[in-house]
């Protein structure tokens, strides 16, 4: 049954993903005052983008064309591996935060090299932006991975998520700290508030946008698609890793995917709305500020490892 329950989880990515968003985007209207759109409009907004006509730039190589494609196939396969809602899936042994890391920084490569394809002054903006933010995303995420699997002897994250369940990591500092730096490289990589603006084109805080306002059509909605898919992930990491409660492990049956699966709606639905209090409730950052912000979530993991070390040598 792996395989049926991977084709399964692989199919709730794609399908989830835009619900997700919507959700932000509706809690945030709410809290602001406004009626805000339904929940259910970016699958609306994705439609429309596929059914419009295709424009390319007349300097635009094969690179610009088949980039929307590997970004969402990278994006989309990285959430695979990632238990949402059972670890008994295909991709099990393959699956590593290692190799996660490596998928989205593979997608993030190709998305910045179709923003300098055209050789747009925006898209060279956003490019050397998001590349900044990477250099330090990245080492973080892959300090709070080598925290991970100091405390549960794997970076597999099904095994992190049996370990946890089984009762081998109570409340730890380095956790703690593991999980702020978590979140702080989730909104930097999701382009999310008081990083970036998803809901902004103005030139000088835009940094996603800025990559793909050449892209247009079916393209345009396989790279939002894309970051709605990321933006799910990183729920779905924080949710396995910190809060496994409700996941269902091998050999529990069908009543254990159905109670996985009313578990992992609900925690979708509380980071959407933790997402929306939060950007409601913090404002937009200057570019030069991305560094410390970023900084912060590295020092972060980085005390997370050496708190570990510590304690253990006590």
């Amino acid at each position: 049954m792996s395989a049926v329950w991977q084709i399964l989880q692989a199919l709730l990515c794609v399908a989830l993903a835009p619900l997700l968003t919507g959700i932000v985007r509706w809690v945030k209207a709410r809290l602001v005052g406004r009626r805000g759109a339904s929940p259910i409009q970016p699958y609306r907004d994705l439609i429309r983008l596929l059914r419009k006509e295709l424009v390319l730039a007349q300097d635009a190589s094969w690179l610009f064309r088949a980039a929307p494609y590997l970004v969402f196939s990278l994006t989309w396969l990285a959430a695979a591996m990632v238990p949402a809602f059972t670890t008994n899936l295909l991709l099990i042994p393959a699956a590593d935060l290692i190799t996660l890391v490596a998928l989205l920084g593979a997608a993030r490569f190709f998305l910045a090299l179709a923003g300098l394809d055209v050789g747009t002054s925006f898209g060279g903006i956003g490019t050397s932006r998001e590349m900044m933010i990477a250099s330090l995303a990245e080492p973080a995420m892959l300090m709070i991975v080598f925290t991970l699997s100091l405390l549960a002897g794997t970076t597999a994250p099904a095994r992190i998520v049996d370990h946890v369940l089984a009762g081998g990591i109570g409340l730890e500092v380095s956790m703690g700290m593991a999980l702020i730096a978590l979140i702080l490289v989730a909104i930097a990589e999701n382009g999310r508030i008081p990083i970036d603006n998803p809901a902004t084109h103005l030139e000088l805080t835009m940094v996603h946008e800025a990559m793909v306002l050449e892209y247009s059509g079916r393209h345009l909605a396989l790279i939002e698609a894309a970051s709605m898919v990321r933006l799910l992930l990183y729920v779905s990491l924080l949710a396995c890793i910190f809060a496994p409660w409700g996941i269902s492990q091998s050999g529990k049956g069908e009543i254990g995917i159905l109670i996985g699966l009313a578990s992992y709606g609900a925690k979708i639905a509380l980071g959407a709305v933790a997402l929306g209090v939060f950007e409601t409730a913090i404002a937009k950052m200057r570019v030069f500020r991305y560094a410390d912000f970023l900084g912060g979530a590295l020092l972060l993991a980085v005390l997370a490892t050496i708190v570990l070390y510590v304690s253990e040598a006590v």
